[in-house]
């Protein structure tokens, strides 16, 4: 019972030592004390008490009997104009007389909770509803039926919730991509989708999933993360908020560079917010997520082929048609492929004060990649005329960061300033300083100007944004 916290005993402290008479022998060598931290090896769980766990597998299969009933009693048809109380009531009534024909007791608890279950199986997406209710839960991710993963607060756990089995699975995964008109099967055994409320959705199926259906959906956030929002969470200043209005305002060309779950998302929202009412904004996604609040706007999302392959229409097709569209601004939500082309060429083209984002580590790392990308769209130019077209499309680069705390921060505004020979020249305006962590693992550190003055103060000034010079001067943080 107390294994986990008993401690251990090693085979030479437990057994007793022969001593050896002899005076030769020597003493043996005091082993080092380890510099390493001891491994965490336990294994996440959310087991419940055996009498809880019991409790919920019986009412496991009580519903899937009177799932099946009410499939069989209930009119669907009618369901479409009937109000969420009828249907309710619809549902505890005739789960009342199974569970009387049945000669199934229950106490109310078990009861209410059966007939909430039941009417999100009928209407909603089944145990991932009430997950979906909670406005705690950021990302929620499904490694077969038996283990769904949520993340708050930027760290994942592991949920009580389950399905209960693979084909209960299946069934809700098939009920997300019918209502988008797409499929997900063996011959086609991904699919990435939008819930009704705007959630990303994503799911891999078997035979490519070997354990079990995978799924992952990003919730969609219904109050937008306005910049107030970020720099009274901590994601980053007052001085660089000042400074990305000002390079937004200004029609600077932003790439958004960082890994997943970073941030990117939410930070161009933000950045979004800067752009003047009277601007003709065309958006390209292939998952609609973007929440921008001007007055025209026109979005567009990607479509993958149908069943016999064809229809396709890809985020090139769509920039390469928005440039038809007489934008001012064009914001793609992400750049992972031969788009880029056309990206660069749009920002080049009377098309600036554009913004993307990119997976990267670093803003030298996006550069990098934004060279790949161009290199797998087929793309045979020289190096340096690649560089050269990167250099002067692009302005700002913005790194957002997931910290191993979970907090996500804007770890570095890089400028790109042109071109020094063959290699792109950059210089980094503001940074995130770490400076240490906490017994707790949070991660204690600063921002800070790095003393560099924006190579476009002369453009600031000329739009009516000149910025003081304070701005730029680093700050030293205090020692406790």
């Amino acid at each position: 019972m107390f294994s986990r916290y008993k401690k251990q005993i090693s085979d030479t402290a437990a057994k007793p030592q022969k001593v050896d008479p002899s005076p030769a022998a020597k003493p043996a060598p005091v082993k080092a004390e380890s510099l390493r931290k001891p491994a965490l090896k336990q294994a996440a769980t959310a087991a419940p008490m055996d009498k809880e766990r019991k409790r919920k597998e019986r009412l496991g299969q009580i519903k899937v009997e009177l799932h099946r009933e009410l499939l069989d009693n209930l009119n669907l048809s009618a369901l479409e104009h009937a109000s969420e109380a009828e249907l309710r009531a619809e549902i505890s009534e005739i789960t009342t007389e199974i569970l009387t024909e049945k000669s199934v007791v229950l106490n109310r608890e078990d009861r209410q909770t059966l007939n909430k279950e039941l009417y999100d199986e009928v209407t909603g997406l089944g145990p991932l509803e009430t997950l979906l209710q909670d406005d705690s839960v950021s990302d929620i991710l499904v490694n077969g039926p038996q283990q769904i993963f949520i993340e708050q607060d930027g760290k994942l756990s592991l949920s009580d919730v389950t399905f209960k089995d693979e084909r209960h699975l299946m069934r809700i995964i098939d009920k997300i991509v019918s209502a988008v008109g797409r499929r997900v099967d063996e011959s086609n055994p991904y699919v990435d989708a939008r819930l009704a409320d705007g959630s990303r959705f994503n799911a891999m199926v078997p035979p490519i999933a070997v354990d079990g259906s995978l799924v992952s959906i990003r919730k969609f956030k219904k109050d937008k993360l306005a910049i107030d929002d970020l720099v009274n969470f901590g994601a980053f200043t007052e001085e660089m908020a000042a400074y990305l209005q000002a390079a937004v305002a200004t029609r600077l060309n932003v790439i958004v560079s960082g890994g997943t779950g970073s941030g990117k998302t939410t930070t161009l929202n933000a950045l979004s917010s800067f752009i003047d009412n009277a601007e003709r904004i065309l958006t390209i996604e292939d998952t609609a997520e973007l929440q921008l609040q001007q007055t025209h706007v026109g979005r567009m999302e990607s479509r993958p082929p149908n069943v016999e392959g064809k229809g396709e229409v890809s985020p090139r097709d769509c920039l390469k048609n928005a440039l038809r569209m007489r934008p001012d601004r064009i914001i793609v939500g992400e750049t992972r492929g031969e788009e880029v082309i056309d990206m660069l060429q749009a920002m080049n083209t009377g098309h600036d004060g554009s913004m993307t984002t990119i997976h990267a580590n670093s803003a030298r790392d996006g550069v990098s990649r934004l060279e790949n990308m161009i290199a797998m769209a087929g793309i045979e130019m020289p190096l340096k005329a690649v560089r050269s077209q990167i250099s002067s499309a692009v302005n700002v680069i913005v790194q957002a960061s997931r910290l191993q705390d979970g907090s996500r921060r804007m770890t570095s505004i890089t400028e790109i300033t042109g071109m020094e020979g063959d290699v792109i020249s950059m210089q980094e305006i503001f940074r995130f300083q770490r400076v240490g962590l906490t017994p707790d693992n949070k991660i204690i550190g600063h921002f800070t100007a790095t003393g560099v003055r924006s190579h476009f103060s002369e453009r600031f000034r000329l739009w009516g944004y000149d910025l003081p010079t304070s701005i730029y001067e680093p700050t030293v943080m205090e020692k406790f």
